[in-house]
């Protein structure tokens, strides 16, 4: 059994100011040089065989959760949804007119926002011009994120028809005194009639969000949320600490500063459920994922096709994710661009008839190398920084830093002629580790 790490570990390592590294460079890299004329020659530039991803932001609520730090809009009619997806449709057609043919998808993501409360006709429309403008494989996957306090019957019925096979619902805590904390308040009964509702549809794989950190929450609590998620056993899970940044996100200005956790309670809140989870059955999936054997993230870790992506990790290969929607984020092969966030902007410019990228990023090589290195310990917790280099044509010697000494005296991690492997008590400073190579941040040591 590790030994656990020290408080004094815990809050030296245990930031939530460090980026998650879902891409790299981070988004505080991206500049508005690169901007819709940069976007279409990155998609003209696509190799035409090569199978894509689809990410499509639907950023609607019908009430704002608190904690959420995620741009969204709340409305309580459709109109503005309806308006919206119009555009959406409209940045389609744009999008598929630049890119050199019929792009094949392998995959497919509906985000939100709570993208299950737009209209099921809606839905399905939508998907039939998907369908029309890209070659969808057979095996394509097709995924989106649900809301159970507004899930229908008709949605469902949609999903079906559509082909969805992956949901992710959004539970965060099962403890009513925390939900009311978050303004987010909603039943056991309501996440299980949603999961059943999922499963009779053809939706055979189920994703479940669970947060610790959060205002009122307590050890027991999230004991409690933990078993309570476990007896409907969602094929994966992810558990994320609450990072309360209210000068970023006024709705978290809601959320009683004084109720939330210390550093040293969210890493015992953290460590509960990880134990709950894997003595359940579920497979530790890189920093705070947890999968049953036969899910794809378990299956893909297990054969080394794990990647980190805008969205989390995935079990998606695919080299080019096209970002759809206002705020969305897209890979293409030079670098990253995101569309402009302000959805009153992203309908100008998708109405103007022009794409809506607001800012990205143009990718160097030196780029590339770290972050093959941050993906590599993010999802393996482990990382070979000359055999990367060497891959890559860099001198091992450059990226090598003072901070991976650091970590390594302080118990994080083991170092051996540049092999990095992060230790089990370690895991929970694996952003540290990966900050380490991040030649954006500060240099100071860590």
């Amino acid at each position: 059994m590790p030994l656990a790490p020290s408080t004094l570990i815990q809050q030296k390592y245990g930031k939530a100011s460090l980026p998650w590294y879902t891409i790299y460079p981070t988004i505080q890299e991206f500049s508005s040089a690169i901007g819709a004329k940069t976007c279409e020659e990155w998609l003209r530039n696509l190799p035409p065989d090569d199978a894509i991803s689809l990410y499509l932001h639907i950023p609607f609520c019908r009430s704002m959760c608190w904690y959420c730090g995620f741009p969204t809009s709340i409305t309580r009619q459709d109109a503005l949804i309806l308006n919206y997806l119009a555009m959406l449709r409209e940045e389609i057609r744009l999008v598929a007119e630049q890119v050199p043919q019929t792009l094949p998808v392998s995959d497919v993501h509906f985000g939100g926002g709570s993208p299950t409360i737009m209209p099921p006709a809606e839905f399905l429309s939508l998907m039939k011009l998907l369908r029309g403008r890209f070659a969808f494989k057979n095996a394509a996957t097709i995924a989106i994120e649900v809301d159970p306090r507004t899930f229908t019957s008709e949605m469902a019925d949609a999903l079906e028809v559509a082909g969805v096979k992956r949901a992710s619902v959004g539970v965060q805590s099962f403890d009513p005194i925390v939900q009311k904390a978050i303004n987010r308040v909603q039943s056991e009964t309501q996440v299980m009639a949603a999961v059943k509702t999922l499963r009779l549809h053809g939706v055979s794989r189920i994703n479940f969000d669970l947060m610790f950190g959060l205002p009122r929450q307590t050890l027991q609590s999230c004991v409690q949320s933990a078993v309570l998620a476990v007896a409907m056993r969602p094929d994966r899970l992810a558990v994320f600490g609450y990072a309360h940044v209210p000068s970023y996100r006024k709705n978290q200005r809601l959320i009683e500063k004084e109720a939330l956790p210390d550093i040293a309670a969210r890493a015992e809140q953290s460590s509960v459920i990880a134990d709950i989870l894997v003595a359940a059955g579920y497979l530790q999936i890189g920093l705070d994922h947890f999968a049953l054997p036969d899910d794809e993230l378990a299956l893909a870790q297990k054969t080394g096709r794990l990647r980190r992506n805008s969205l989390g990790y995935s079990a998606d290969t695919c080299q080019t994710v096209i970002g759809l929607g206002a705020s969305a984020i897209g890979r293409l092969g030079e670098g990253y661009v995101q569309n402009e966030p302000t959805q009153s902007v992203y309908n100008r410019h998708i109405a103007a008839g022009r794409l809506a990228t607001s800012r990205g990023y143009r990718l160097s090589g030196e780029d590339g190398v770290r972050s093959a290195i941050i993906e590599h310990l993010m999802c393996n917790l482990e990382a070979d920084v000359p055999a990367i280099c060497t891959d890559h044509g860099f001198d091992p010697i450059d990226l090598l830093s003072e901070r991976l000494d650091t970590l390594a005296e302080n118990g994080i991690l083991d170092i051996d002629n540049g092999f990095i492997r992060v230790r089990q008590e370690g895991r929970f400073a694996l952003r540290a580790v990966a900050a380490a190579f991040d030649s954006y941040l500060d240099r100071s040591p860590l």
